[in-house]
């Protein structure tokens, strides 16, 4: 009995081993679309040199997620978690802010900016305001994050935000 205890483990560790599957990579262009705004970054209004945050954008997840820290100078930060869904084929990201309550934003790639839209906030009718938000790659090396704001659910659209992130030194 102990022999053929013996001969089956003597067998068994003779055996090849498996190789575990491979794991499933974040890279290719639309894992990379939002690359772009990887770094550590001086927020500032559009036009104006008074910044008012920073922001630490970094891949996170194996290089499968993108994690935003926004730490404004006034005010609550947040964070924001942005992924391509290779299921979907779009973006998909999750703003926390310091504020109860998160936000779900969707969109994708759109000839070299990101586009995401979600329902955030209210306007002054109560209703859901939709939010879109195009981060545009400048030539200077810059972040655009250009905000636009719906309250008849992406009928007519009008400025929310506009932002300059800029690297920092």
């Amino acid at each position: 009995m102990l022999t053929a205890a013996l001969a089956i483990a003597f067998a068994q560790a003779a055996a090849p081993a498996v190789p575990p599957p491979p794991q499933p990579q974040c890279e290719g262009a639309n894992h990379e679309a939002f690359d772009f705004w990887v770094g550590e970054w001086e927020v500032f209004p559009n036009g104006s040199d008074q910044q008012v945050a920073n922001s630490r954008i970094e891949k996170v997840s194996a290089g499968c997620a993108i994690r935003e820290t926004w730490m404004p100078f006034q005010g609550r930060g947040g964070s924001s978690l942005s992924a391509y869904d290779p299921t979907t084929g779009g973006w998909h990201q999750l703003w926390v802010g310091g504020t109860p309550g998160r936000v779900f934003f969707d969109g994708g790639a759109v000839d070299g900016a990101m586009v995401l839209t979600g329902y955030w906030g209210k306007g002054a009718q109560g209703d859901r305001m939709l939010v879109r938000m195009t981060y545009t790659l400048e030539e200077d090396g810059s972040v655009r994050q250009y905000g636009q704001a719906s309250a008849d659910h992406g009928r007519t659209w009008s400025d929310a935000f506009d932002y300059v992130y800029r690297q920092k030194e």
